[in-house]
C-alpha cells in the first residue's frame, strides 16, 4: 500500500491540472445533488455517524468490486465492465443522492489507495463521473415516488442518461484527456477498437459501437442486482 501512495503522488504531481478539474467536477456534482435532495425529494435523514458508516461500507465493497473487471468483446481493452455501481445504487436508494456522489468518491479514493492508477486517472475519474450519471437520475426519480415502478423508471432512465452523458463525455473529454496524459495518440486508441470490431475506424465510431453498447449492458446488469438485492440489504439496514 505504501508503495501505491508513493506512486499515486508522484503521478498526482504529474497532473496538477486534471485533478483539479476532477474536484471541480465533485463539488458541482455534490451541490446538485444537494439541492436536488433538500429541495425537491425528502429523504430521511439518517445520524450522522451512522449514515457516515453506511457510506464507508458501501463504498468498501465497491473499491473491491473494482478489482472484478470483465474484458468486452466489442470494446477495445481499456473498457472493462465492473459491478462497483450495485453497492453505490443500494447506498443511494437508502440514503439519498448526495450519499450517492460521496460513496463514489470513497470508491475511488479507496481503489487508488489500495491500487493506483493505471490509466493516468482519467479510467478513475471517468468511473467516478459517468457513475453518477447513472446514479443521480435513478435515485432522484426513486426517491421521489418511491414505489417500484419508480425505482425501475429511475433505473432505466439513469441508463440513459449514462450512455448519452458517457458518450458525449468520452468523444470530447475522456479519450483526449487519456491520449495527452498517457501518451498514445487518438489513432492509436481507434486502432485498438479495430482491432475488435471492425466498424471502428474512428473517435465517433469507437464512441457509437464500444462506448454507448459498454454503458447500456453496464446499466442493464446493474440495474438487475440491484432490483434483485436492493430490498435484501435495505432490511438489514433496518435492523442495525
Amino acid at each position: 500500500m505504501w508503495n501505491n501512495l508513493t506512486d499515486l503522488w508522484a503521478s498526482a504531481q504529474d497532473n496538477v491540472v486534471y485533478l483539479l478539474v476532477c474536484l471541480g467536477v465533485f463539488v458541482a456534482l455534490f451541490v446538485v445533488a444537494m439541492l436536488v435532495e433538500r429541495v425537491w425529494l425528502k429523504v430521511p435523514r439518517q445520524q450522522g455517524a451512522r449514515r457516515a458508516a453506511y457510506i464507508g461500507i458501501f463504498a468498501a465493497m465497491a473499491a473491491i468490486l473494482m478489482y472484478l473487471e470483465f474484458p468486452l468483446p466489442f470494446a477495445p481493452s481499456f473498457y472493462e465492465i465492473d459491478l462497483s455501481e450495485v453497492p453505490v445504487l443500494i447506498c443511494s436508494f437508502s440514503l439519498g443522492p448526495v450519499a450517492g456522489v460521496v460513496c463514489e468518491l470513497v470508491k475511488i479514493i479507496l481503489k487508488l489507495l489500495l491500487k493506483g492508477t493505471t490509466t493516468a486517472f482519467v479510467g478513475d475519474f471517468a468511473n467516478f463521473v459517468v457513475g453518477c450519471s447513472f446514479i443521480l437520475p435513478a435515485t432522484t426519480l426513486y426517491h421521489r415516488f418511491k414505489t417500484k415502478k419508480g425505482a425501475i423508471a429511475g433505473m432505466v432512465t439513469g441508463t440513459v442518461v449514462m450512455a448519452a452523458f458517457g458518450s458525449f463525455f468520452n468523444a470530447v473529454y475522456l479519450l483526449p484527456a487519456f491520449s495527452a496524459l498517457y501518451g498514445l495518440p487518438l489513432d492509436q486508441l481507434v486502432a485498438m477498437g479495430t482491432a475488435v470490431n471492425g466498424m471502428i475506424n474512428s473517435v465517433s465510431t469507437l464512441v457509437l459501437f464500444a462506448v454507448v453498447p459498454f454503458n447500456l449492458l453496464k446499466g442493464l446488469i446493474v440495474s438487475v442486482l440491484t432490483t434483485l438485492l436492493y430490498k435484501r440489504m435495505e432490511r438489514l439496514l433496518r435492523m442495525r
